[in-house]
């Protein structure tokens, strides 16, 4: 017995000891585990830089124009081997994106699904970052969409004009390269309404098409069907079901759709006209008439065939994923396939000559 105190009383003062050394040596302790991680982040990065046999998706923003402390705004990142797009710039996407070891810097291109400000209002950021991200850029940053595209883009190289001159006076020619900067508005015309999926960008093995959706008033409003090799995502952009969408991803592998629980928003509506807040309750109501439930989504996954199903842009915030269940209602009866509530830093990984459809949280 006395024995056993003893070595309970050592292991108690090592113990002691232990935490009052951590505590003085807090600072060279915590400046080598910076230095570690710092490694292992830029390594991890330069890893995913490198060209890949594999279609990845990076979900780096599954949020909406509703304040969600967990989740960015629309924004979805593409690898298709050595290729890198971004589809949307929603608030807080870009860092988002970063966070995941996207590579910074390189982008060929990005997408607007259409020009609601929550698709739009970190473009200037997105398009910064990769001005003086990476190897830097010696051309504006090709960023296409709906017809107004260039109204956005001459808006956000009119925004950071000045902060041009600034970065240029600090870093120099050598990092920000005055002919990089900014973006280059490329618009889209509105293909048919029933064509299904229009391609409109095509490198090498990658083809990236455009269709129509139902979005209305916002007209026109795009989603994108990306195709790389054998592998294929499709994101839906904000719409209603929509059957142009379903031929458009017909037997893709992936869908990324957008999703609204009716049931909740009215809930969300009602307690607002409760308390007097008749503006915002309104638009609770307005919401309902041009966004997709679950079901929808799951209708649609379903009609196209697709091998699975991410739901984004979710309205509204679900603040655990315990009501996960209840935002899906009915969709998993619509959809056999692997369903997903989207969360931010969901990466889906497609791997070239096979169907598997794998999952990683980043974040």
């Amino acid at each position: 017995m006395r024995f056993q105190r003893r070595l309970l009383l050592a292991a108690c003062f090592l113990l002691f000891i232990a935490i009052v050394l951590a505590w003085v040596l807090r600072r060279p302790i915590g400046e080598e585990l910076f230095d570690r991680a710092a490694a292992a982040r830029v390594a991890a990065v330069a890893a995913d830089a490198a060209p890949a046999n594999s279609l990845r998706v990076f979900l780096c923003g599954s949020g909406s124009p509703m304040p969600d402390a967990a989740r960015a705004g629309p924004c979805v990142g593409i690898l298709a081997g050595p290729h890198r797009l971004v589809i949307d710039a929603g608030s807080g996407g870009p860092r988002k994106l970063a966070a995941m070891g996207f590579p910074t810097g390189g982008l060929e291109q990005v997408f607007l699904t259409h020009l609601h400000s929550d698709h739009i209002d970190s473009l200037g950021e997105l398009v910064l970052v990769d001005w003086v991200g990476g190897e830097g850029r010696a051309a504006p940053l090709p960023v296409a969409g709906p017809p107004g595209v260039e109204d956005v883009v001459a808006g956000v190289n009119r925004a950071y004009a000045r902060d041009r001159g600034y970065r240029i006076a600090h870093h120099g020619e050598a990092i920000a390269d005055p002919t990089g900067y900014g973006a280059e508005a490329r618009v889209i015309p509105p293909p048919p309404g029933d064509a299904g999926a229009v391609p409109v960008y095509e490198q090498g093995d990658l083809t990236v098409s455009v269709f129509l959706v139902d979005h209305a008033p916002v007209a026109p409003a795009y989603g994108y069907r990306v195709n790389w090799r054998d592998r294929s995502v499709v994101v839906s952009g904000d719409t209603v079901y929509s059957d142009n969408l379903v031929e458009a991803a017909r037997g893709a592998d992936l869908l990324l759709h957008e999703a609204l629980s009716p049931a909740m928003v009215r809930t969300l509506r009602d307690a607002l006209s409760r308390e007097g807040a008749a503006n915002t309750a309104r638009i609770m109501d307005d919401i309902l008439d041009y966004h997709a439930s679950p079901v929808d989504a799951a209708r649609a996954a379903d009609a196209a065939g697709v091998g699975a199903l991410v739901l984004y842009h979710l309205v509204p915030p679900l603040p655990g994923a315990y009501l996960e269940s209840a935002f899906l209602g009915e969709a998993p009866d619509h959809f056999d396939g692997p369903l997903r509530v989207g969360v931010d830093g969901l990466r889906v990984t497609l791997p070239a000559g096979s169907d598997a459809i794998e999952f990683d949280e980043l974040l």
